[in-house]
């Protein structure tokens, strides 16, 4: 997609959303269900993708995907498609583009051996190397947009809400009411 189809895309979504912000909030799920023990199937629209406790924590690699790799996969996607369409709206030929994240945990956290070790992954660093010969500025205000306007980039600042709930609690509140 080109610059101009793009911006012709965008823009009545645009005029929508600035006439009526509660049209732009927009849905967004994730499902899945275990499938055996210590194993997730994720639904996608690709395909399920089964995820496993990594082999730091007792994972049998060939399992699963280990969900911090998920994790990591889902911003590097996200912040492809962000400098990618931020480039095309800009007009700027990014050529060939690498995206890479990286990251570590400590397995100590998460296996509850030592408490003052936090659980999750560490600080990300999100690495995108672009083919075209661009100058600093451009590469600094092409980062600062991608990291401004990218959605999972954007949501690792704050928590997920966690609930468990009983299936048949869940099922009756889903149930019509006569």
């Amino acid at each position: 997609m080109d610059r101009d189809r793009l911006r012709s895309a965008q823009a009545p979504l645009k005029e929508r959303y600035r006439a009526e912000p509660d049209a732009a909030l927009t849905p967004v799920h994730a499902a899945g269900v275990i499938a055996e023990p210590l194993t997730v199937d994720v639904e996608t629209p690709a395909g399920v993708v089964r995820a496993a406790l990594h082999p730091a924590t007792g994972g049998d690699a060939s399992a699963g995907a280990c969900s911090g790799d998920l994790l990591l996969q889902a911003l590097v996607a996200c912040a492809g498609v962000t400098v990618s369409a931020v480039a095309t709206s800009a007009g700027i030929d990014l050529g060939r583009v690498r995206i890479h994240a990286e990251s570590t945990f400590d397995a100590r956290g998460t296996l509850g051996v030592d408490r003052g070790v936090d659980v999750g992954i560490a600080p990300v660093t999100l690495v995108v190397e672009v083919a075209a010969e661009l100058d600093d500025p451009t590469l600094a205000r092409l980062a600062a947009a991608t990291e401004r306007y990218c959605v999972v980039a954007q949501s690792l600042r704050h928590p997920p809400v966690i609930e468990l709930r009983r299936a048949h609690a869940l099922a009756a509140a889903q149930a019509p009411t006569r």
